[in-house]
């Protein structure tokens, strides 16, 4: 089974040392992705565009592997502030509503005051 690493050209990869999605055989793992726009490296200050962009970035990162958001299987949700969760519902089911994955949410501090959620998938290729 061939291993595919993918990369979103973020710094933070290579600085880290990770990979925006590994695929591996049907399977597609992608990290925790925040809503940071990748081509210009900005975020917005409002969870809820955030929470908008990392779907986006997800749903991109998943066509480079040769998926879609319909093949997500399970998504974590990472949130500093268990508060801000509701606030995003909304982009949650415009995204997902449809899908309904297996889904987790925690509260934890992320790497950079500037982020309000990171989202992490798992798709399996139909």
């Amino acid at each position: 089974m061939q291993r595919k690493l993918i990369s979103s050209g973020s710094t933070f990869e290579e600085k880290i040392g990770y990979s925006r999605a590994v695929v591996q055989g049907n399977w597609v793992f992608v990290s925790g992705t925040t809503g940071y726009h990748y081509e210009t490296m900005a975020i917005s200050d409002d969870v809820v565009v955030q929470t908008e962009q990392c779907l986006i970035n997800i749903e991109n990162t998943l066509k480079e592997a040769g998926a879609s958001l319909s093949d997500i299987v399970r998504v974590t949700y990472i949130l500093p502030k268990v508060e801000d969760f509701e606030a995003c519902w909304p982009v949650l089911k415009k995204y997902l509503g449809n899908i309904k994955p297996a889904a987790t949410m925690f509260s934890a501090k992320l790497a950079d005051d500037k982020m309000k959620i990171e989202i992490q998938a798992t798709a399996l290729k139909a």
